[in-house]
């Protein structure tokens, strides 16, 4: 159990800082789903000396299904994430991520048969009361009004696709180990976002030829944080429950608010911060539920 919670400890750290490097890079002029794919791209390359030594043909056609959904899922949501984080403050989108444990609770319940009891729902409760503080601090407040917002729209949409993605990554490391559902998932989200790509009309030679020296710096931190912080994620998944590990997972808030604050300059720290302390006594209750 000792080593499950150093990868969730690692998994806490790092996720926030790939969120600075993404944000770093969109804000340079770089394609948000450009910057995704290659984070997928760079990833599989290094995944192929680990892939060499797995019989892939031992694995069920229910596997590859799971994986390739999974994928698809993974890749769009780290889409709309990246491009939420080109548009919006780090320490707004970040507190949002606290209701994909809600999320995560709701598809476990229906894939994988993970309920919650009645203290894990008061810390639901408590998720979305803390997030009042948190959105107060933007210009529209806690209301119906900031749905309107893009970056809160594309926040949301990457919430709930990546929440999906989580319960489908355990059906994924069921039917495999960690090592194994992280190659895939590597695999198949540069597949789905080559796809977007393509979909998109991007100009991939022009976008690739846009990346100076001075931007490998970003690029090779992005990679290793994605990196390390889905296989924490999936290691985290092998040994508990969906939902509480995406509780767990809620401790970054307060990293990304220090980061924003600190790196991007953004306001209203305190109330961020006391919103957040609140949107983890949640996902805290939900996890000793």
């Amino acid at each position: 159990m000792a080593l499950t919670y150093l990868a969730i400890i690692v998994r806490v750290l790092l996720n926030p800082f790939s969120n600075v490097f993404q944000k770093q890079l969109t804000g340079r002029g770089h394609d948000p789903l450009l910057v995704n794919f290659i984070s997928y791209m760079t990833l599989s390359i290094a995944c192929i000396a680990l892939a060499w030594q797995i019989d892939w043909t031992s694995f069920s056609g229910e596997f590859w299904g799971y994986a390739a959904l999974g994928g698809l899922f993974g890749a769009v949501g780290n889409g709309f994430l990246v491009m939420a984080l080109k548009r919006g403050d780090l320490s707004v989108l970040g507190p949002i991520n606290s209701y994909k444990s809600i999320v995560g609770i709701i598809v476990s319940i229906i894939m994988l048969g993970e309920l919650p009891s009645l203290i894990g729902m008061a810390g639901v409760g408590t998720i979305v009361f803390g997030s009042y503080f948190i959105f107060d601090t933007t210009e529209e407040g806690f209301s119906l009004k900031l749905l309107k917002s893009p970056e809160i729209q594309y926040r949301i949409l990457a919430m709930v696709l990546t929440a999906i993605e989580a319960v489908i990554i355990k059906k994924v490391i069921i039917h495999s180990d960690t090592t194994v559902s992280f190659i895939v998932w590597c695999w198949a989200g540069a597949l789905f976002s080559f796809i977007q790509l393509v979909i998109m009309k991007t100009d991939l030679k022009c976008s690739f030829q846009n990346i100076k020296p001075h931007d490998m710096r970003i690029v090779i931190g992005l990679v290793a944080c994605i990196g390390l912080t889905q296989y924490t994620t999936n290691y985290t998944f092998k040994h508990i429950n969906v939902g509480y590990g995406l509780a767990l997972f809620q401790l970054s808030t307060i990293v990304s608010i220090v980061l924003g604050y600190k790196i991007f300059h953004e306001e209203s720290i305190v109330k961020k911060l006391v919103g957040a302390l609140i949107m983890i006594v949640g996902s805290v209750l939900i996890i000793f539920s």
